[in-house]
């Protein structure tokens, strides 16, 4: 993966979430944001925004032990813009998924909490495997590494009282974090299986 192609990933995803989320606001843009959790009483519980933070500040921590997430975590180019920016998408399309869609459901058809977390956290690890496309060891440590975050912020979710909100913030601030870093050292094979 060079250069180039970090880019038609990223703006493929821009376009990909990005096209839904431009819908659904256009088509109902107050309606959409409290769907979200942003624009009604139920915006997640103080407790639900500490976790939420600590899970950011563990993730990116954790991800910063690759060179390339460091050094690309705090530094504003090219790449950073259109990595922030489909990090916004990712952050709100991922979250309405796995944790909305998947999780209501299974309440809905009386699935314990556990089961609803399980679920939700395997869910995301697996679309996570794609990761493994070019090298099976960055989509395993993609599996694992995912799959625990999907487990942490499915908590976020049932400790926010089913509000979107923090979910949506953490995982948009791991997403524009430490994805520019990942995509460069996927792209010189430097994920290892841990």
């Amino acid at each position: 993966m060079n250069k180039k192609s970090i880019y038609i990933f990223l703006i493929s995803m821009i376009f990909l979430w990005g096209s839904f989320v431009v819908v659904s606001l256009f088509s109902d843009p107050m309606g959409f944001i409290s769907y979200l959790g942003f624009a009604n009483s139920n915006s997640g519980t103080a407790l639900s925004w500490a976790l939420a933070l600590l899970i950011v500040v563990l993730y990116c921590l954790s991800a910063a032990k690759l060179s390339e997430v460091k050094y690309h975590m705090f530094k504003m180019d090219k790449l950073k813009v259109v990595a922030i920016l489909a990090a916004v998408f990712a952050g709100i399309m991922e979250e309405v998924i796995y944790r909305k869609w998947i999780m209501d459901y299974l309440d809905s058809h009386d699935f314990s909490v556990i089961v609803q977390v399980i679920l939700s956290g395997l869910a995301f690890g697996i679309i996570h495997l794609l990761w493994g496309i070019k090298n099976k060891k960055a989509g395993v440590n993609a599996f694992i590494s995912t799959s625990l975050l999907g487990f942490a912020l499915a908590i976020v979710y049932l400790v926010s009282e089913r509000s979107l909100a923090p979910c949506i913030v953490a995982h948009f601030m791991i997403t524009a974090l430490i994805e520019p870093g990942l995509l460069v050292a996927a792209k010189n094979d430097k994920i290892g299986y841990w």
